[in-house]
């Protein structure tokens, strides 16, 4: 089964939040434990815990990019630049394909609020609209980092 199908059903069967089916799909091919990929990014759903801010699907991609290119001591600062030049073009790819970056945008409801998080559930688009977002983060993650 492909990461990006993988990643899409994960979210779709609310095994784990957005950041969590994105990371968690390139987490030990990168080195790092699933269960501890899980650990680190569920925090991340909802734009950020929920804030609305950032797509837990593209601070997912944001991790494994960074995990990719880890960081050395002898090395620091060209890998961040080259983990920033990778987030840069993931978010380019990502907004052409989505529109944004943005949870709330993405969504279309205000996920920092009370009234916008009990609208959006009652629209059910976690289960409809997320895994789209997750399907193409793992996609474009795939092709910056040149896997399959």
């Amino acid at each position: 089964m492909s990461r990006a199908i993988k990643a899409k059903e994960a979210m779709a069967e609310r095994k784990s939040n957005c950041a969590q089916s994105v990371f968690r799909v390139f987490s030990e091919d990168l080195g790092l434990d699933e269960d501890l990929a899980l650990s680190v990014a569920q925090g991340f759903g909802g734009g950020m815990g929920h804030t609305g801010s950032v797509c837990g699907a593209v601070t997912g991609a944001y991790m494994a990019l960074g995990l990719a290119s880890r960081t050395y001591k002898d090395n620091a600062r060209q890998n961040i630049d080259k983990t920033y030049a990778l987030m840069g073009e993931f978010s380019r790819k990502f907004k052409e394909l989505n529109g944004s970056t943005n949870c709330s945008e993405l969504l279309g409801y205000d996920l920092s609020t009370p009234e916008g998080m009990t609208a959006a559930r009652e629209k059910a688009v976690f289960l409809t609209m997320c895994p789209n977002f997750v399907n193409d983060a793992v996609k474009i993650v795939e092709d910056l980092l040149k896997i399959g």
